[in-house]
């Protein structure tokens, strides 16, 4: 008899994306700039798809503690990064914008049933859910780089993953409709407010996007914001930024050195 898989059973798709992040933290210990730019590229991209995945669970693991079991009937549960597909804001975007500006913009979502949260407390717990995760996640690789003895290749990858936990949640916790920093405040504003917003979600963050790479202020004001709490949790600085460079290694050919 055909057994249908559960509502909240474990997506092998996750499994292989943390498969690919360990990989690419394998090939960082082997040393050489191939190996180490393969593996540096591998682990961030892979790290970015698993905390994404984490991101949007966190959401609907809220939801579903405040009322909306529908999360559960959606297969938002399972960590299956194809169920948190937005289609105003595929990942194909913001997986372009991470490779050539370092941001990581929101490439998921999940969409929740505010009718059936109980409270207008619940409502912004579920919005702030998906930013915690980011929090969480920098706060941890920012710790681990800190205290553990690694090869330099592995250092500066996960500086650099850590590095783009937190700048995932400056930008996520900003008040900006689209955003959870919106969603934080939303249950709490005028109904005109609310509807405004409901506007401008789709692509507000967009416009946010590109005053962060046009205005040279507010770039580095975005960016210093989350470099402040990577090293203020303990993270190394110059560890990130050689990351960044291998990360992005056709802008960087000769700014980072070869780990041996």
């Amino acid at each position: 008899m055909y057994d249908p898989p559960r509502r909240t059973s474990l997506s092998p798709i996750f499994v292989i994306l943390v498969a690919v992040t360990v990989g690419g933290g394998v090939l960082c210990t082997l040393g050489g700039r191939v190996a180490v730019t393969t593996g540096v590229i591998l682990l961030v991209l892979g790290g970015w798809a698993v905390s994404l995945s984490l991101h949007e669970f966190g959401h609907a693991a809220m939801a579903y503690r405040g009322g909306d079991t529908s999360v559960a009937d959606k297969g938002y549960l399972t960590l299956d990064i194809r169920r948190y597909a937005d289609p105003s804001l595929s990942f194909t975007v913001p997986l372009i914008l991470l490779l050539i500006g370092g941001i990581p913009l929101p490439g998921g979502a999940v969409w929740i049933n505010n009718w059936a949260i109980r409270t207008r407390l619940a409502r912004s717990l579920v919005s702030l859910a998906g930013p915690t995760v980011n929090l969480l996640l920098g706060a941890v690789l920012a710790a681990v780089t800190a205290t553990v003895a690694m090869p330099e290749g592995l250092l500066i990858g996960l500086s650099y993953l850590g590095l783009v936990q937190l700048l995932a949640f400056v930008l996520n916790i900003l008040p900006v409709p689209g955003l959870d920093g919106f969603g934080v405040i939303e249950p709490y504003l005028s109904q005109p407010a609310q509807e405004f917003g409901a506007k401008v979600r789709g692509w507000a963050p967009l416009v946010l996007f590109v005053v962060i790479i046009s205005i040279n202020g507010a770039g580095a004001l975005f960016f210093d914001a989350g470099s402040a709490i990577f090293t203020g949790l303990g993270g190394n600085g110059d560890a990130a930024t050689n990351g960044y460079s291998a990360f992005t290694f056709w802008r960087h050919m000769n700014d980072y050195p070869t780990p041996t």
